[in-house]
C-alpha cells in the first residue's frame, strides 16, 4: 500500500456519495412530475455501488469467506444507476391532462414513486458518509504532517 492509498480510497467514497446526493436531489425535485420525456410519471433513481478490489492483494482480510476474499479494497465505484419500476401513487383527478383516458385506471393520475421522507433519510445518510470520508482524508493529512515533523527532528 502506498502513502496516499487511504486518501484515494476515501476520495472514491466521497465521489460516490456526491453522485448519490445528486440523484437523491433529482428524485426530490421531481416528486410531483407526472409527465416526462420518456412518457409517464417520473421514476425514482437509485445508485448501485460495487467495491474496487485490489488486483494484487498483499494480505488476507480476517473473518471473510475465503472464496470471496481478494484482498484489501481500493474504494468504491458506481456500478449503475437504476430506475425503481414500482407503481406510483394513483390519485383521482379526471380533469388532469395526464389522467388515464381508458382502462381500469380511467380518471386517475399516476404520481411518481418518490417518498420524500425516505429520500430525506437517504440524503442525510449520504451526507454523513461523505463527512466520514472527509474525516479520513483529514486524518491522513494530519498523520503525514506528524510524520514530517518527526523527520525534521
Amino acid at each position: 500500500m502506498g502513502m496516499f492509498t487511504s486518501i484515494n480510497i476515501a476520495a472514491t467514497g466521497m465521489a460516490f456519495e456526491r453522485l448519490r446526493t445528486d440523484v437523491i436531489s433529482d428524485n426530490i425535485a421531481n416528486a410531483s412530475t407526472t409527465r416526462t420525456a420518456e412518457g409517464g410519471p417520473f421514476k425514482r433513481a437509485m445508485v448501485i455501488a460495487e467495491p474496487v478490489a485490489s488486483s494484487h492483494p498483499t494480505w488476507r482480510m480476517p473473518f471473510v469467506n475465503a472464496d470471496q476474499d481478494n484482498g484489501p479494497g481500493q474504494g468504491v465505484r458506481v456500478r449503475e444507476i437504476v430506475k425503481d419500476t414500482s407503481e406510483g401513487k394513483m390519485v383521482w383527478d379526471p380533469t388532469n391532462p395526464d389522467a388515464y383516458q381508458s382502462g381500469p385506471h380511467k380518471g386517475y393520475v399516476e404520481y411518481p414513486n418518490v417518498n420524500i421522507v425516505n429520500e430525506m433519510v437517504n440524503l442525510i445518510s449520504a451526507s454523513r458518509a461523505y463527512e466520514a470520508n472527509s474525516t479520513v482524508v483529514q486524518g491522513a493529512k494530519d498523520m503525514f504532517s506528524a510524520a514530517l515533523e518527526i523527520g525534521r527532528s
